[in-house]
């Protein structure tokens, strides 16, 4: 167990601290895109996961307050022996709450992967069948463009994906495939 916690216990945190379906959604999209970030970067599938399971795990308790989301994580973990990077990338997902730069690999993939899911279901939305099976990469790049839409999704964060070495279209590429894989669960 290379992140310290069980899929199935990180499961249980977020039926605890997180009652809105749609930002568990979320959630289950973040893991899906970071577990296939780790693949396709030959980093541990496992650990990138969780972190992806558990990056919004505070937004309930901190009212999405961004002076402290993501900060508050720290002590719901602080029972469990959830690997310390994953606590580390959790805190800087949201620069708002730290006032640490993000500096490793790990922080800009769970940065930019946690946001483009927020785009890409966005995207979803607006085809008339609301299916990701209807959704193409180059529509959410093209999405990217347009500032008015889905407005509060961070173009920044999601471009952070270049410092992790992997441009755009294959990013949304290795996205919507993550999250196609997961359509049932979030009912697109």
């Amino acid at each position: 167990m290379s992140a310290g916690i069980t899929r199935e216990k990180a499961i249980e945190l977020l039926d605890t601290y997180i009652k809105n379906e749609n930002m568990k959604k979320h959630c289950f999209a973040s893991e899906a895109v970071m577990a296939a970030l780790a693949k396709r970067l030959v980093q541990d599938q496992e650990k990138w996961a969780i972190a992806g399971l558990l990056h919004d795990l505070d937004v309930e308790v901190t009212n999405a307050d961004m002076k402290t989301h993501g900060q508050e994580t720290r002590k719901l973990l602080k029972d469990y022996p959830v690997d310390e990077d994953i606590i580390e990338a959790i805190e800087l997902h949201n620069e708002g709450s730290s006032n640490k730069p993000r500096t490793k690999q790990f922080h800009f993939a769970l940065s930019a992967g946690e946001t483009i899911t927020g785009l890409i279901t966005a995207t979803t939305l607006v085809y008339p069948d609301k299916k990701l099976a209807s959704v193409k990469p180059k529509s959410v790049t093209k999405r990217m463009k347009e500032k008015a839409f889905a407005a509060s999704v961070s173009r920044e964060c999601i471009m952070e994906c270049e410092k992790i070495g992997i441009s755009l279209d294959e990013f949304a590429q290795i996205a919507v495939e993550a999250m196609r894989g997961i359509s049932d669960r979030l009912g697109l």
